[in-house]
């Protein structure tokens, strides 16, 4: 009984006129938007609710392996979902030593959801900052090598768009890495991946997916401006007090960029 249940609401459908749309990828799309939500103002909590979106679009986006709608399989939508789960769990390490190493919460945070004891002036466990001229060609190279790389793998397996499956794939990887190393390049990779990702989802029937996409779009080019926004505010405000100590740096709240206080793809 609880399986028929299980399969039932993981088989459940939306229909809009001719188009049958899955429930578990809008779904998965919406845990993937507060994750971004949670990229944007540096909180941990960002990697683990990316996760669960993450195991609920492999089973979308393996069409033919899950009788989906569609009934296509994008190998590298899907295998993008395994990596995120692989980057994310390295994130949130990341983001939860460097906080637990220098980052604080404010005294009016919940304590529900605090994850350390000290209060201090802010909750982000990440400094913005522009990659070195090294590690920006660490990722032109991931870039070019892994698109070519990638797209053979996916047509040799007869994935649907090789090409442009490999790039979101490998532009994902740089995005996610990106973001756990605090690389504020890693908002413009995002718009590189949605820039192909909207055209192949829509082409291929994954509407909320491709519509989500275009939310990124919009979405990843204000968490940019946060970003470099808050990267300027600290670059001056240490010019002015010299850098801290600290093993992370304390940071401005996430107010003082026009965001309100409280992760993409």
């Amino acid at each position: 009984m609880s399986g028929s249940l299980f399969t039932s609401l993981l088989d459940a459908q939306w229909t809009i006129g001719d188009t049958a749309i899955l429930w578990r990828e809008i779904i998965g799309n919406g845990f993937g938007i507060a994750s971004a939500v949670g990229g944007m103002r540096r909180v941990v909590w960002a990697w683990p609710v990316g996760i669960v979106g993450n195991v609920l679009l492999f089973t979308v986006f393996l069409g033919g392996v899950f009788h989906t709608p569609q009934d296509l399989d994008l190998y590298g939508q899907a295998g993008r979902q395994v990596m995120f789960l692989i980057v994310s769990t390295y994130g949130w390490y990341q983001w939860q030593k460097a906080k637990q190493a220098g980052m604080r919460e404010p005294d009016q945070a919940d304590p529900s959801r605090s994850i350390v004891t000290e209060p201090a002036n802010t909750y982000e466990a990440v400094q913005p900052h522009w990659a070195s001229a090294k590690e920006r060609l660490f990722m032109l190279v991931v870039a070019v090598g892994g698109t070519c790389g990638f797209a053979w793998i996916f047509s040799s397996l007869g994935s649907w768009g090789p090409w442009s499956d490999a790039w979101i794939f490998t532009g994902s990887l740089l995005a996610t890495l990106g973001m756990a190393r605090g690389w504020t390049e890693f908002w413009l990779i995002w718009i590189a991946v949605d820039l192909v990702g909207v055209p192949l989802l829509f082409s291929a029937g994954y509407y909320p997916s491709a519509v989500l996409y275009l939310v990124y779009a919009a979405f990843v080019i204000w968490g940019f401006v946060v970003w470099l926004k808050v990267q300027r505010e600290t670059q001056a405000r240490e010019r002015v007090e010299g850098p801290s100590d600290a093993p992370v740096q304390v940071l401005h709240s996430a107010s003082s960029t026009g965001v309100s206080t409280g992760h993409l793809h």
